[in-house]
């Protein structure tokens, strides 16, 4: 297993979720975090929580990754310290809605791609020339089982998850013959504050999502992202589509009366 003490671990959408329990794993590890997100408190609260916990160097930047010039501001201005990322998890991303699309909002419709997709490529552009030039680095993207199959109402969601997926792919082909991986980590279920942002803060409905089953937690997202990223050099794990053992497709699930 490759050692992650003192390698800097850039990640997004790090307040809470996938993203926070990525950084207690990783801060666990030894590693120096980025913690990138748009809530300056949660940040500063999971800071301080980790630096507690795990006496761990950290570097927080408040950043909304759907602002390409916000993006290249906080990223391209890092601390000499803090310039050589090994590790990007592209994890910043959310679901709004779940209309039939001739139904849906159009600014739903924006917020998902520009955060899930544009957002993505915005700091993966601008972190990546680095590990290329020093021929190190591992991205790895948070997808979904979203971008495998489309269910109804997804229809905006999926074709965002779907790009997420292919750039992926895409991004493998591209950095062929350097040094540098590529991992696409795609959960199914995951009880977060995802479906409570689908539904614009209605927590009953969201509390339904996971009714009468166990979904994924964080930490099992977390868990198969540190494998990933602690392979030897010579091994990518492309790709990982991981569901709770009630879920069969996007679909198909099993609930408990």
């Amino acid at each position: 297993m490759e050692s992650l003490k003192n390698q800097i671990v850039s990640i997004t959408g790090a307040s809470s979720g996938i993203g926070a329990a990525c950084a207690r794993v990783f801060a666990q590890a030894g590693a120096k975090l980025i913690l990138a997100a748009r809530r300056q408190q949660r940040l500063e609260e999971l800071a301080e929580e980790l630096t507690q916990k795990f006496a761990c160097q950290l570097h927080l930047v408040v950043l909304d990754v759907r602002s390409r010039a916000s993006v290249e501001l906080a990223l391209s201005n890092l601390p000499p310290s803090w310039e050589a990322v090994d590790i990007l998890i592209n994890n910043a991303g959310l679901s709004r809605g779940l209309d039939k699309l001739h139904e849906g909002s159009i600014e739903d419709w924006e917020e998902m791609i520009d955060t899930n997709v544009k957002g993505l490529l915005y700091v993966t552009r601008e972190l990546l020339p680095g590990m290329v030039s020093r021929g190190k680095g591992h991205i790895v993207n948070i997808g979904s089982i979203a971008g495998h199959q489309t269910y109804p109402g997804g229809n905006v969601y999926c074709a965002s998850k779907a790009a997420v997926r292919v750039i992926s792919e895409g991004l493998k082909q591209d950095l062929l013959g350097t040094p540098v991986r590529v991992s696409s980590v795609d959960p199914g279920m995951v009880e977060t504050e995802f479906s409570e942002v689908r539904f614009h803060g209605d927590t009953s409905r969201a509390k339904n999502v996971y009714q009468g089953l166990t979904p994924l937690t964080p930490e099992d997202v977390a868990d198969v992202v540190f494998f990933c990223v602690t392979r030897p050099p010579h091994v990518n794990i492309s790709e990982v589509l991981l569901v709770p053992t009630d879920q069969a497709t996007a679909t198909l699930i099993h609930r408990r009366v």
